[in-house]
């Protein structure tokens, strides 16, 4: 995971291709507690982090929104109390991209899982 989340996020503008399979399946043992999910049609790299309360899942999407707008990448997130799910994917593209991986595996390293 140190390699993809060492990556640059490059900026993505319409018309720049999804990432494909054959790297999609190279990228997902680097993020493997994130799952690929697809909504109206659109495929989204998608987790779920535990918390032992709503303070430490806020502090966590705090983070998070630091971390997306340091590099103009913003997921969709939901925090709840215990819990936050994370979304990423390229709005874009209506899809993946290299990026989403990148901040899955930037995400993780900012997550301290509760004892």
């Amino acid at each position: 995971m140190l390699e993809l989340a060492q990556d640059v996020c490059e900026s993505c503008k319409k018309g720049v291709p999804q990432i494909s399979q054959q790297e999609m399946d190279k990228l997902m043992p680097q993020v493997p507690d994130w799952q690929v999910i697809e909504v109206a049609g659109i495929k989204q790299l998608q987790r779920v982090y535990k918390f032992k309360n709503f303070v430490a899942a806020l502090a966590f999407t705090n983070l998070i929104g630091e971390l997306a707008e340091s590099q103009m990448h913003h997921p969709d997130i939901l925090t709840e109390w215990g819990k936050v799910t994370l979304v990423w994917w390229s709005h874009k593209i209506k899809g993946l991209h290299r990026n989403d991986f990148v901040m899955a595996a930037r995400s993780d390293q900012l997550y301290t899982a509760p004892e």
